[in-house]
């Protein structure tokens, strides 16, 4: 009987420079919205004309843009048209887009639709802000739940339980206001509740507040969450009780079309 043939090992069946243009933009995309080629390849653990070959690819197809001024690449609004495409979020934005027009329009600030996605929370819509400053695009961004308010607006109606087995290890400090005990926290969840909105104060970025309230899907259970941020000059505390109101109000008009009867 013939020796039987030693099977050759299966290839992988991924490419390693796509895994790693894809590791980039989501580098780019989660928590770091602008670095140079240098920190990029530390991040990828690769060298430096490996990463600056990656972000040439990547630029000429829309997917990065390089800012000019200052060498560093930042995610570019071709993956804004591609993320518009994509059925899974197409449906719902469809949905609720009067109710996010209709809050931009009262408010004059920036609007966004987050969901929670993969242990955090991503952007899937904004409405810019009408103000003539140059501003961040959250669009297909993901941030932590705890430093941001539509996070923390999708926490807040959740029980201990739930927030513990999201919010695994430790919370990271994003600026000097970020909350990062469970304590702290907790209580800040505490007075979403009885306000029905949640607040972050600089918490991700200096300069940046945000109010944001929870969407209802027909059973009562939390699924998105409708914010409202600005930058801190233009006073969006000051006007947090009227935000806090107009907010609250988008979110039911969107838990509404969304069959929730609840109050």
């Amino acid at each position: 009987m013939p020796p039987r043939a030693t099977p050759k090992p299966q290839r992988s069946a991924t490419i390693g420079s796509v895994e790693k243009a894809v590791s980039l933009l989501k580098i780019l995309g989660d928590g770091l919205p602008e670095a140079g080629v240098s920190e990029l390849a530390r991040r990828l653990n690769v060298h430096k004309s490996t990463a600056s070959r990656l972000l040439a690819t990547l630029e000429r197809g829309g997917l990065v843009e390089r800012d000019p001024r200052t060498d560093k690449y930042h995610l570019g609004f071709e993956l804004v048209r591609l993320a518009g495409q994509v059925p899974r979020y197409a449906d719902l934005i469809e949905l609720v887009l009067p109710a996010l027009e209709a809050l931009a329009q009262k408010t004059g600030e920036t609007i966004n639709l987050a969901l929670p996605d993969d242990g955090q929370v991503i952007n899937i819509y904004q409405i810019s802000s009408r103000h003539l400053v140059t501003e961040t695009n959250w669009v297909g961004r993901r941030t932590a739940y705890h430093c941001v308010a539509n996070g923390k607006a999708l926490l807040a109606w959740r029980s201990e339980a739930e927030i513990a087995q999201l919010l695994v290890g430790r919370l990271e400090r994003f600026t000097p206001n970020t909350l990062t005990t469970r304590r702290a926290l907790l209580d800040d969840l505490a007075r979403a509740r009885e306000r029905g909105y949640a607040i972050a104060l600089e918490e991700l970025e200096i300069g940046l507040h945000a109010i944001a309230a929870p969407i209802r899907d027909a059973q009562g259970d939390v699924i998105a969450a409708v914010s409202v941020s600005g930058p801190a000059y233009r006073g969006t505390l000051d006007r947090g009780p009227e935000l806090g109101a107009q907010t609250i109000q988008a979110a039911e008009r969107i838990s509404k079309r969304l069959r929730w009867t609840g109050r």
